[in-house]
């Protein structure tokens, strides 16, 4: 036990605020509320259009309360739901902040997608990102 409760317990919760804090830092944004909103907007939509496969093999590659996160709500029939275009992707992001616009989008998306870069093993990535079209890759960074 911890001084705080179940090591493991606090570790999960520290786990999860280190991710926040990096999307808050990556983006510039000081709204840690607001960085915990993109990270699960961004999520939910590159796990909607995973197969149910491949969003398996990434979310067991998060930390335990992220993973959480990235489970909220899924509907695993509903895989996967195909993007063809950038403004598609930037759409099921801005889902997750109506009535409160999400500004750069671009630029938003790929802050967090280099929070995955450097935490999730190179392969993973490599594999999320091929599931994608080059256009919506460019959202990402590195395609």
């Amino acid at each position: 036990m911890s001084a705080l409760g179940l090591k493991m317990i606090d570790e999960a919760v520290q786990s999860a605020n280190i991710w926040v804090n990096e999307v808050d830092s990556r983006t510039g944004w000081d709204n840690k509320q607001r960085s915990y909103r993109l990270l699960r907007a961004v999520l939910h939509a590159v796990r909607d259009h995973l197969t149910v496969d491949e969003a398996t093999d990434l979310g067991a590659q998060l930390p335990t309360l992220i993973r959480g996160i990235y489970y909220e709500g899924w509907n695993s029939a509903r895989n996967p739901v195909r993007m063809r275009h950038a403004e598609d992707f930037v759409a099921a992001v801005q889902k997750g902040f109506e009535p409160d616009p999400l500004g750069d989008a671009d630029r938003a998306v790929r802050a967090v997608f280099n929070l995955l870069d450097s935490h999730i093993s190179a392969g993973e990535m490599k594999d999320v990102r091929s599931a994608f079209t080059k256009e919506i890759r460019s959202l990402f960074g590195l395609t």
